[in-house]
C-alpha cells in the first residue's frame, strides 16, 4: 500500500508517512498535491467513460510520470528513489529519446495513455522506433488497442475466474490479462511494479459540479504562478493542466436560446416608437419621412432533430438527448420536427403535445445502412428550420454547408473530423 494517496479530492496518509524525512514528506505531498490540482481521478474516470473502461495501472503510472517531471527540477523537495521518469517511461515504450522539457509540452496524460495502451494487440502497432510515426498529442489514438487477440471463450474464462473465490484462479485470471498486454502496455506495467498505485476510486461529485471543479483548479494554478515568471512550473504543466468542459446539457441550452429567440423584423405597415413620439418631425421641426417599425417575426421558432439510425448511436444515448431537446423545445416554443434516416430518409413528422417522443419514434425508423448526411439535410431543409440538430457519429458525406446553423451532437470518443458547423460531445 502506498504511504499516501487520494481519490480526487482527499490526501489520505499511512502510518508510515510519518517515518519520512522532511524533504521526502514534501515530495510526496506535493505530488498528491499536483494529482488533485491536475484532476487525474476526475479525468481516469471521464476517459474511461469514453473509451468503455480503462487500465488503472496504465493510467495510474503515466500520471505520476507527468507529475514527477514537473517537480524533479525543484530543489526543495525530495523524490523517491522509484520514482518513474517520463523521459525513460517515453524511451522505454515509444522509442522517443527526448528532454523532459519537451515531452511535458507534448504530451498529456490522456494522449500519452493512447499512445502506450496497446493491449490486446499480438503485435503491437509500433511503427519503425517503436512510435506511431513518431507523433504524440491529444489527437492520436494510435496506441490504443481495439481489437482482442483472445477468442470469446478466453475472455468469459477470464471473468469467471476473476470472480472465483478460489486463489489460484484468480491467480491465473491476472496472468491472462498480463498476456492481453502488447509491448509498450508490458513495458509500462514492468515499470509500475516497484512504485505502488496512489490514485484511489473517485470520491464523487454532485452532479454538474465536475466542470466548476476544474475551473475553480485551473484558477488556482494561475493564481498560484502569476508572479514567477519564465521559472513557473504552470510552463510545464501547459499540456496537462485540467480543461474546462462544460456540460453538454448546458450548451445546448445556450446554443438553443440564442438560435431559437423571437428575432424581430422591419415592418412597414406600422411606425415605429419613436417617429410616434416626434409625430414624425426632427427637434428644429422638419418632417421625418416614413420610420417603419419592428414586430415578433413569428408566433414559434422551428427546430429540426435529425437522427442518424445507421447504428452508430445506443438507445440510452438517444432517449437522455431526445428528452433533453424536448424539454428544451417546450420552453421556447419551438416547432419541433424529426427527420431520422441513414443513406436515406425514413421518417419525417412533426412532433406535437401528446406524441411519440424523439426516441420512440427514431425507434421506429428502419436503419442499418451506410450514413449519407446530404438527403437528410435536404429534408430538414424543406421546413425552413432556424436551427438544426443532428445527432450521429459524423461517418459519412455532409455536402455543402446550409443556409441554417447546424450543431452535431456526437457521442464522445468520436474521431470524425467536423464538415461545418458546431460540434455537441455527448459525454
Amino acid at each position: 500500500a502506498p504511504l499516501i494517496a487520494n481519490d480526487g479530492r482527499t490526501i489520505r496518509y499511512a502510518p508510515g508517512f510519518e517515518a519520512l524525512s522532511l524533504s521526502l514528506q514534501t515530495g510526496h505531498v506535493a505530488h498528491q498535491t499536483l494529482h488533485v490540482a491536475l484532476r487525474h481521478v476526475p479525468r481516469r474516470e471521464a476517459l474511461a467513460r469514453a473509451e468503455g473502461g480503462i487500465d488503472a495501472t496504465l493510467w495510474n503510472t503515466v500520471a505520476d510520470a507527468i507529475v514527477d517531471a514537473c517537480l524533479e527540477p525543484l530543489e526543495w523537495l525530495e523524490l523517491p528513489e522509484d520514482a518513474i521518469r517520463l523521459d525513460d517511461l517515453i524511451l522505454r515504450t515509444l522509442g522517443i529519446d527526448a528532454p523532459i522539457e519537451t515531452s511535458l509540452l507534448r504530451w498529456d496524460c490522456e494522449s500519452l495513455y493512447r499512445a502506450l495502451d496497446d493491449r490486446g494487440r499480438s503485435g503491437g502497432a509500433a511503427g519503425e522506433n517503436g512510435a506511431d510515426d513518431g507523433e504524440g498529442g491529444g489527437d492520436d489514438d494510435g496506441g490504443r488497442g481495439g481489437g482482442a487477440s483472445e477468442d470469446e471463450s478466453d475472455a468469459s474464462d477470464r471473468q469467471s475466474a476473476a470472480a472465483s473465490g478460489d486463489p489460484g484462479e484468480r491467480t491465473e485470471a491476472v496472468e491472462l490479462e498480463r498476456r492481453a498486454d502488447g509491448p509498450r502496455a508490458a513495458a509500462v506495467r514492468r515499470l509500475a511494479e516497484r512504485v505502488p498505485p496512489d490514485l484511489l476510486d473517485e470520491a464523487g461529485e454532485a452532479l454538474g459540479a465536475e466542470a466548476d471543479a476544474e475551473r475553480t483548479w485551473s484558477d488556482r494554478l494561475e493564481r498560484a504562478h502569476a508572479a514567477d515568471g519564465s521559472q513557473s512550473l504552470l510552463r510545464t504543466l501547459v499540456a496537462d493542466r485540467p480543461r474546462t468542459r462544460t456540460p453538454w446539457r448546458q450548451v445546448l441550452r445556450t446554443r438553443l436560446a440564442r438560435s431559437l429567440a423571437p428575432e424581430p423584423e422591419t415592418s412597414w405597415s406600422r411606425p415605429s416608437r419613436g417617429w410616434l413620439a416626434s409625430r414624425g418631425r426632427t427637434a428644429s421641426g422638419r418632417r421625418m419621412p416614413w420610420q417603419p417599425g419592428r414586430v415578433g417575426a413569428r408566433a414559434a421558432p422551428r427546430l429540426t432533430v435529425v437522427v442518424d439510425v445507421s447504428g452508430s448511436i445506443d438507445d440510452g444515448r438517444l432517449a437522455g438527448f431526445g428528452a433533453e431537446v424536448e424539454r428544451l423545445a417546450r420552453v421556447h416554443r419551438a416547432e419541433l420536427r424529426l427527420v431520422a434516416g441513414d443513406e436515406r430518409v425514413h421518417l419525417d413528422v412533426r412532433l406535437g403535445p401528446g406524441r411519440a417522443g424523439i426516441a420512440a419514434r427514431a425507434g421506429t425508423a428502419a436503419g442499418g445502412g451506410g450514413t449519407d448526411f446530404r438527403p437528410l439535410l435536404a429534408a430538414a431543409a424543406a421546413h425552413r428550420p432556424d436551427l438544426v440538430i443532428v445527432l450521429t457519429d459524423l461517418e459519412g458525406p455532409a455536402g455543402e454547408a446550409p443556409p441554417f446553423p447546424v450543431v452535431w451532437a456526437t457521442p464522445a470518443g468520436s474521431t470524425a473530423p467536423l464538415p461545418w458547423g458546431r460540434r455537441l460531445v455527448l459525454d
